[in-house]
C-alpha cells in the first residue's frame, strides 16, 4: 500500500470522529492485509504495541495524572494561589498575574495542561470574576495559561518525546524550565497591558488582599508551604540524582496524599476511590493511544516514511531558517487537529531526522515541538484547554479562542525565539 494512501485513510477517519487510538491501529493493520509480500503481520503489530508499554519512563505518566488529581482535590492549587496574590494583588494585573505564576507553579506538579486548566480555572476563575474582571477574559487567561503545564517539568509530553527520540527526559526537563518562564512572562506583560486598557475595580481588589494581608505573611506563607514544596521535592529529587523522574513521580503521589489527607484534609479516606477510578479514566485512554502508535510508527518506519520525508524537505529547502518555518507551521496544524501524544510518538521519528540533519540538537527540537502542540492546546477545534475551561465557566469555546488571540501571538513569538535561539533551551542543558 503506498504511503500517501495511508495517509489519507488514516486523515478520513479522524475526519468521521473515528477515535484516535482506533484509528492508529486500523491504519497499522491495513498495509498488511493489502500488499501480502509487506513484512508486519499481525502478531509482530502486537507485539509491538505490548513492546511500547513495557517502558520504565512511561510509569511516571499514571504517577503525575494521579499526583495532579489528588493535588487538584486537595487544594494545594488555592494554597499556591493565595502566596502570590498576597505579594502581587496590589499591583496593575497583579491578580492575573498571579494566576499566571500558579499555572506554573501547578504544571511543575501535574505535567499537564488540562489537569492545570481544571485544578487552576476552578478555583481561581471565580474569583477573578467575583474581583470584577471580564468572565471571557478570565476563561481564556487561564486556558492559555494552563498550556505552562506541558512545558514546565515535570511534563508528560516530554517523557513521550523522550521515549520516542532516546533523548534523557531529566535534560528535556531542564530545558523546560526557560521557555516555561519566558511564556509566562510574555502573558504577564499581555495582562498588565490587558488591565491598563480596560481597567480594574480596585476597591474589591483591595478589600480581597486586605484578608490575605490580615492574616500576615507568616501565617499565609505556613498555610501554603506544604503545597510550595510540591514542585520543590519532586524537581529536587530529579536533578540532585536521586531519583529518577519516574520515582520522582511516585514520590510526588505520596506527598499529595500526606498532604491532602492529614495537613489540608481537604480529601478523606473515602475519596481516594473515586480519585483512582479518575485517574485510570484519564491515563488509559492515553495508554490505549501509546499501544497503537507504537505498532503505527514502527509501519510507517518499515515503509521508510520518515526516511522520504526528510529526503523531500531537505532536498527542496535548502535554507535552515525556511526548513524551520515549515516544521513550525506543520506541528501547528497537527496540534490544531491531533492530540498531544499521538503526534509526538508519530512525528517524531519524521521530523527529528530533518532537525538533526540540519544540525539542531534533539533537546532543543522537543522542547520545539512541545511547544508547538501547547499552542494546540487552545487553538480550535481540538483545543482541549478550551473545552476544559468553557466546562468550568459556560462561555462558548469560539469566544474564549477569540479573546485569547492576543496571547496565542506571544506564544507564537517565543516559539520563534526558541526556534532560532538555542541557548534559550539549552542553557541549563550540562
Amino acid at each position: 500500500m503506498p504511503a500517501p494512501l495511508l495517509l489519507v485513510i488514516f486523515i478520513i477517519l479522524l475526519l468521521i470522529a473515528i477515535p484516535v487510538g482506533i484509528t492508529l491501529g486500523i491504519t497499522a493493520v491495513l498495509p498488511g492485509l493489502f500488499d501480502p509480500s509487506f513484512t508486519v503481520g499481525a502478531k509482530y503489530l502486537i507485539r509491538s504495541m505490548f513492546g511500547g508499554l513495557d517502558s520504565f519512563p512511561l510509569l511516571a505518566v499514571p504517577m503525575f495524572v494521579l499526583s495532579g488529581i489528588i493535588m487538584a482535590k486537595g487544594g494545594i492549587s488555592r494554597k499556591i494561589f493565595d502566596v502570590f496574590a498576597y505579594f502581587l494583588g496590589r499591583l496593575t494585573a497583579g491578580m492575573p498575574c498571579a494566576v499566571i505564576i500558579t499555572c506554573l507553579f501547578y504544571g511543575a506538579i501535574s505535567g499537564s495542561a488540562p489537569a492545570t486548566v481544571a485544578a487552576v480555572g476552578s478555583m481561581t476563575i471565580p474569583v477573578l470574576i467575583g474581583l470584577g474582571y471580564d468572565k471571557v477574559f478570565a476563561t481564556s487567561l487561564v486556558a492559555v495559561a494552563g498550556g505552562l503545564g506541558v512545558i514546565i517539568p515535570p511534563s508528560i509530553p516530554f517523557i513521550m518525546y523522550g521515549m520516542a527520540s532516546g533523548a534523557s527526559v531529566s535534560d528535556l526537563f531542564l530545558a523546560g524550565i526557560v521557555p516555561g518562564i519566558v511564556i509566562a512572562g510574555l502573558l504577564m506583560g499581555y495582562a498588565v497591558w490587558y488591565c491598563r486598557v480596560h481597567g480594574e475595580d480596585k476597591d474589591r481588589i483591595k478589600a480581597e488582599t486586605n484578608e490575605l494581608h490580615a492574616k500576615g505573611f507568616g501565617s499565609v506563607f505556613k498555610e501554603s508551604f506544604f503545597a510550595l514544596m510540591s514542585p520543590v521535592i519532586v524537581l529536587g529529587c530529579i536533578y540532585s540524582g536521586i531519583t529518577s523522574p519516574t520515582e520522582a513521580a511516585v514520590i510526588s503521589v505520596y506527598y499529595a496524599l500526606a498532604v491532602s489527607l492529614f495537613i489540608y484534609k481537604e480529601i478523606k479516606i473515602g475519596d481516594l476511590w473515586g480519585i483512582l477510578v479518575e485517574a485510570m479514566k484519564t491515563y488509559t485512554p492515553i495508554l490505549f493511544i501509546l499501544a497503537a502508535s507504537t505498532a503505527f510508527s514502527r509501519v510507517l518506519t518499515l515503509m521508510q516514511v520518515p526516511q522520504t520525508v526528510s529526503s523531500y524537505i531537505l532536498e527542496n529547502f535548502q535554507s535552515k531558517i525556511v526548513i524551520l518555518l515549515v516544521i513550525n507551521i506543520f506541528l501547528l496544524l497537527v496540534g490544531m487537529v491531533m492530540d498531544t501524544t499521538p503526534a509526538i510518538l508519530i512525528l517524531t521519528p519524521i521530523l527529528l531526522p530533518i532537525a538533526e540533519g540540519i544540525g539542531m540538537d534533539p533537546i532543543q527540537f522537543g522542547v520545539i515541538m512541545v511547544v508547538n502542540l501547547a499552542i494546540g492546546f487552545v487553538t480550535p477545534p481540538i483545543g482541549v484547554n478550551l473545552f476544559v475551561a468553557s466546562a468550568l465557566t459556560d462561555v462558548p469555546v469560539m469566544e474564549i479562542a477569540k479573546k485569547a488571540i492576543p496571547m496565542i501571538v506571544l506564544f507564537l513569538a517565543a516559539l520563534l525565539l526558541f526556534t532560532f535561539v538555542p541557548a534559550l533551551s539549552l542553557v541549563l542543558v550540562s
